[in-house]
């Protein structure tokens, strides 16, 4: 008799590449790889945040690396969910381009803890890692400049991720009416139950001490922070997740 397999969730994951990354008038991605980056909505993300002094984006190319770059917070993919919530349904992403969001204050002090990233861009930045871009890959950096000493207290980090969120959620709703059957690639993973074998926990130590040591949960678009909880906010107690929503992004490091 065949051992009883309980399928309790699926996922699949539609990934459409990006071929070609240029500036444009607006921000907008189209199915046949085309996708335009623009600084029009840049003034209103600062107007909205009390402790961003400015925002500068830049586009940088596969290979184009020979250059500054203010410490690393964050590189964050473009998906979003198309049925579902966190963890099942389908879910649609990009494959080519990652946002890198960057930061800094006013008197040059970088958004760090205990150590900085700032410095030449090939030198600071690992490719063809888990999270990180390969070498064909587009990078949009979103540098945020906080107010004085903001870099160093929560809500600081919090308003430039914030602000970047809001920035790639113009790509997650365009990205959300492509149809399906176009993907370049698709994947589908199943959280499976074997009743009656051992049962597997993995633990994940995430940083809940404040400022950029702070990591969010259960936001509303995969690797998002809109509708997200600090693990600070929630005591530091113990949470479990799924093995595809953890897949599908449902944890968000803020450092």
């Amino acid at each position: 008799m065949a051992d009883e397999v309980k399928d309790l969730r699926k996922l699949v994951i539609k990934a459409f590449h990006m071929n070609d990354v240029e500036w444009g008038e607006h921000n907008d991605i189209k199915v046949d790889g085309k996708m335009t980056v623009s600084k029009e909505m840049l003034n209103g993300l600062v107007a909205e945040e009390e402790y961003i002094e400015s925002i500068d984006i830049q586009l940088i190319k596969p290979g184009d690396h020979d250059r500054w770059t203010n410490t690393i917070m964050d590189i964050i993919p473009i998906s979003t969910k198309v049925l579902g919530k966190i963890g099942d349904g389908i879910t649609h992403t990009i494959t080519g381009v990652y946002v890198m969001l960057t930061g800094v204050d006013v008197n040059g002090k970088q958004c760090h803890e205990f150590g900085s990233s700032e410095g030449n861009l090939k030198e600071q930045l690992y490719l063809n890692r888990a999270g990180t871009p390969g070498d064909d890959d587009y990078i949009i950096s979103f540098d945020v400049t906080l107010t004085a000493g903001m870099g160093q207290e929560r809500p600081g980090p919090t308003a430039a991720h914030r602000a970047c969120d809001k920035f790639i959620q113009t790509y997650r709703d365009k990205l959300k009416k492509f149809r399906g059957e176009k993907c370049t690639e698709r994947h589908e993973y199943h959280d499976i139950v074997r009743p009656g074998k051992k049962r597997v926990l993995i633990i994940k130590q995430v940083a809940g001490q404040g400022a950029m040591y702070d990591t969010h949960f259960f936001a509303n678009e995969p690797s998002g922070v809109e509708g997200g909880r600090s693990i600070i906010d929630m005591g530091n107690m113990p949470i479990l997740v799924t093995p595809n929503e953890y897949r599908d992004g449902i944890i968000r490091s803020m450092q």
